[in-house]
């Protein structure tokens, strides 16, 4: 059976009818490709929480699978009846940058938010939280409340209260690593992710990034991916957790393999036609600290943290092929590819 086939054949909802998937963050930038996946590859009626319905570009909210379940996280109570109905959910809204706000819709709204779903309808809940808080071998890091940002503390916070929580068994949390989606230049109706938006940044400072060297290491993936992924779990039969030495709660990595900085630095150079020279200056410890005071760079204590660990790998990481299906955008390569990133020429807001 074609991963289509087997989308369309697993969407019944426990009723009989077609699944009521409903998606929050729906127009963010993993939201929307996760939008798009479910209503082209599934007869899911999807359930659409957002605060602008003018960002939804993916669907038409006109369309009779689609509701659009216009406001903010932290007041569901307009749209409870809703959020009832639901027989899967992914959760992929969050919020950072006021510890208020974070504490609001990172902990209290997700409770509020299990709080509305029936029990007797509900068949899965996806909750997306973020692979920084994990170690290796996907243990929740100590140092994630210790030192976190608001953000991280409350990401660890949550995954803490929903590995006691009543539906923990219904629930999968998964951990993109460091998430592309969209394109550099305009007219991709996809939001452009942060880390996509940050290449075209960083193309000014390649001449003197293809100097330095780290040992460093991390996984990223394509917003697409993480889609795939997600609709793969919401149309197919929940399980309990099948993954050897966790909890109640299935803990997913969304992931590529894991690539040096040094050979990130070395693709976006070459993509954009340039040299590599064979040797660089190694960023030890102390230049890293040299640097930071040199020029007065404020870091924070999860800063530090992070400075201090360098390789941002986990053990195992689940990209579409774990699952039987097929990546996107499996290589960094294939991440510039489709992201629009020309191999020459000037792009606009940069100086490369």
């Amino acid at each position: 059976m074609s991963a289509t086939a087997a989308a369309s054949a697993g969407t019944a909802g426990a009723a009989g009818g077609p699944a009521r998937i409903l998606i929050t963050g729906a127009a963010g930038c993993v939201g929307q490709y996760t939008v798009e996946h479910l209503y082209r590859h599934s007869d899911a009626h999807l359930l659409l929480l957002l605060r602008d319905p003018s960002k939804l570009k993916v669907v038409s909210a006109n369309d009779p699978r689609i509701t659009l379940l216009v406001g903010d996280l932290r007041d569901l109570e307009p749209h409870a009846e809703a959020i009832a109905s639901a027989t899967r959910v992914i959760h992929t809204a969050t919020a950072w940058g006021d510890p208020e706000r974070a504490q609001q819709v990172n902990v209290v709204a997700v409770k509020r938010l299990l709080a509305l779903l029936d029990p007797a309808r509900l068949e899965q809940v996806i909750y997306f939280s973020t692979a920084s808080i994990l170690n290796r071998d996907l243990k929740l890091l100590p140092e994630a409340m210790a030192y976190g940002t608001e953000y991280i503390q409350t990401k660890a916070q949550c995954l803490q209260d929903l590995e006691v929580h009543p539906l923990a068994e219904r629930i999968v949390a998964v951990f993109p690593t460091l998430v592309f989606g969209g394109r550099v230049l305009p007219g991709d109706p996809h939001p452009t992710s942060y880390l996509t938006s940050g290449v075209k940044e960083a193309f000014p400072w390649l001449w003197l990034a293809k100097w330095l060297r780290t040992d460093s290491s991390f996984h990223f993936i394509h917003a697409a991916d993480i889609a795939t992924v997600c609709a793969h779990l919401a149309t197919t039969p929940h399980q309990r957790n099948p993954e050897p030495g966790q909890g109640a709660v299935r803990r997913l990595v969304l992931g590529q393999a894991p690539i040096t900085i040094n050979r990130a630095v070395a693709t976006l150079v070459r993509w954009r036609r340039g040299w590599v020279p064979p040797v660089g200056l190694d960023l030890t410890a102390w230049l890293i600290e040299g640097l930071i005071k040199l020029l007065r760079i404020e870091v924070n204590a999860w800063d530090r943290f992070s400075i201090r660990q360098r390789h941002f790998v986990h053990q195992p990481v689940s990209p579409p092929e774990r699952f039987g299906l097929t990546s996107y955008a499996p290589t960094l390569e294939a991440v510039l590819e489709t992201a629009g990133v020309p191999h020459r020429g000037r792009l606009p807001g940069t100086e490369a």
